[in-house]
């Protein structure tokens, strides 16, 4: 059985998954950038050379690293849920990818984006989607939906969270939502659904935050 606690990548995988283009879109030409948990690259590979971005990264996994660090990104091994050594507003934009969850300390995680960049951008697999919902109610179990086929005690997913979970805790953080965009269905009611009542219907929202002006 796969275990996915020690953050491991099969050599020469390269996801491409279906947020990443909703995170390009939201990254203008030539920004400075630093990738939150960035794996082995394969987001901020793309970045670097649709974007031209000027990158930086930082990774857990010292597989993860190695690979980065082939592939000519400037990326190193380190925590992210802890104080950074990086000056405030060191980057235009921060990312953290589907990795929130996976952190000891979520909220010290936004803090540091909050102080290390001048935009955040947020996405993680929402567990208060319908499905997981209905698999918790009648098998009384974790549900594996949002763990991508792992079970709860071999998967890096720490702190699972919703959207409702989230916006409140980016709330707390004095941050604000500009823009938030989702995997969009081509069926017109699903897409209905995951517009009218996101905690409910979506599945991988991604979030685009600054700091709340007082």
């Amino acid at each position: 059985m796969n275990d996915n606690r020690n953050y491991t990548f099969p050599e020469g995988y390269q996801e491409g998954r279906t947020e990443y283009d909703l995170i390009l879109d939201m990254i203008p030409v030539g920004a400075k950038v630093i990738d939150l948990g960035c794996g082995n690259g394969v987001l901020l590979e793309r970045l670097k050379r649709t974007k031209s971005i000027i990158d930086e990264g930082i990774e857990i996994s010292p597989v993860g690293v190695e690979i980065c660090q082939k592939k000519g990104l400037n990326v190193r091994i380190g925590r992210i849920d802890e104080k950074m050594d990086f000056a405030d507003n060191s980057f235009d934009y921060s990312i953290c990818n589907v990795t929130i969850q996976m952190v000891m300390y979520p909220e010290i995680l936004l803090q540091e984006m909050k102080r290390i960049s001048r935009f955040q951008i947020i996405s993680f697999p929402n567990f208060g989607f319908y499905r997981n919902r209905i698999e918790y109610l009648f098998y009384g179990g974790m549900p594996e939906h949002s763990l991508y086929g792992y079970k709860w005690y071999n998967t890096g997913h720490i702190h699972q969270c919703s959207v409702s979970d989230f916006l409140e805790l980016a709330k707390e953080t004095n941050l604000k939502v500009l823009e938030y965009k989702y995997i969009k269905p081509s069926n017109r009611l699903k897409a209905f659904l995951m517009e009218s009542f996101p905690n409910l219907f979506q599945i991988l929202p991604v979030y685009l935050l600054t700091v709340t002006t007082i």
